[in-house]
């Protein structure tokens, strides 16, 4: 396989090279990559920012993870933060730092990801950065978006009774981590190595190639439903819970036998005696969408394919809680993804 050193292209001439099939398709961009800087424009729409780091070692490991799936989850979950907040993402940025490992064909890759994501989601790459780097790969993206400003759903609204819904199934991304870091452990360098993945392609996705649920906002745009709080699942299913919570002032109940869980990732908890519940409220990284909406919705949510009604809001003092399948009570905790703690 040919192998092309970044440095003989150099910083401009790698831009011009991974950029050079960028074609813009937001009537907000009006100048994208090629100048100092962007310029869009939303006229009588608000706009949301979202940025987010992601570093080798602490957020991805290249011993399993394509570079192509790679650059298509870097662009997937900052869209998932502007659908959270019931906005449209219409441009992004992306800045990397690589180390002299990279060649040319491998941002080639993971640049063909990003630009798939753009296309699949309709979102302007409109910028960026690029730096050598002496620790790996770096990546860090900010995705901007636009929304009515009485449309716009902040983590804060969440009123007494309303009711709490998640869309698709929890657990699966995290039971997919799981997979991949035992393979990588039976692999020990030898030629023919092959993971045993059959049978779990789903969970694998999941992790690899997450989707932003546009779908779902769209599904709630076109019943008239605006959610009264809403945030993704990025960091576990309690951790984001327990921040609706905080930031509207209010408790919860959630039900377990109401947790969407796949069929694949409750047998792959049971191969590795792993409690189910638990992968499901703190596992991370689905980019499911956690919301709340008033009680006088239930019937037509509860008809709405790819939501699954969980529980309920609360009054404060009554705290945060899971009930099990025998009626007693768990508090929540946040032990979901935390950066920091490594």
């Amino acid at each position: 396989m040919q192998r092309t050193e970044i440095a003989t292209l150099g910083e401009f001439g790698l831009i011009r090279h991974l950029t050079k099939k960028v074609k813009l398709q937001n009537a907000s961009s009006i100048k994208g990559v090629g100048d100092d800087a962007a310029v869009i424009y939303y006229a009588d729409k608000q706009t949301l920012v979202t940025t987010d780091l992601l570093l080798e070692g602490i957020h991805f490991d290249l011993t399993y993870v394509p570079l192509k799936h790679l650059g298509y989850k870097s662009a997937v979950v900052n869209f998932s933060d502007i659908y959270a907040m019931n906005g449209q993402p219409k441009q992004i940025t992306v800045s990397i730092g690589l180390s002299k490992r990279f060649s040319v064909e491998d941002l080639d890759e993971f640049y063909s990801g990003i630009l798939l994501a753009c296309e699949v989601y309709g979102v302007d790459l409109v910028g960026g950065d690029t730096s050598s780097s002496r620790t790996g790969f770096t990546i860090s993206i900010t995705c901007i978006g636009e929304a009515d400003k009485e449309q716009i759903v902040y983590r804060s609204g969440a009123k007494e009774t309303d009711l709490v819904c998640v869309s698709g199934d929890l657990g699966a991304a995290y039971m997919g981590l799981q997979l991949l870091e035992r393979e990588k452990s039976v692999f020990t360098g030898e030629k023919d190595f092959a993971p045993d993945f059959a049978g779990k392609e789903y969970l694998l996705e999941r992790q690899l190639k997450p989707e932003a649920r546009k779908d779902i906002i769209e599904l709630l745009g076109n019943a008239k439903i605006l959610p009264t709080a809403m945030m993704d699942i990025s960091d576990g299913l309690s951790s984001e819970l327990i921040h609706i919570t905080q930031q509207s002032k209010v408790g919860c109940r959630i039900y377990e036998d109401r947790i969407p869980i796949d069929y694949q990732t409750a047998m792959m908890a049971e191969q590795f005696n792993m409690n189910l519940v638990t992968a499901a409220m703190n596992g991370g990284e689905d980019y499911e969408l956690l919301f709340t909406v008033p009680l006088g919705f239930h019937e037509q949510v509860e008809g709405m394919k790819g939501i699954k009604i969980i529980g309920h809001i609360t009054k404060p003092e009554l705290g945060n809680y899971l009930v099990g399948r025998d009626g007693g009570e768990i508090e929540l905790m946040a032990q979901g993804w935390n950066s920091l703690s490594e």
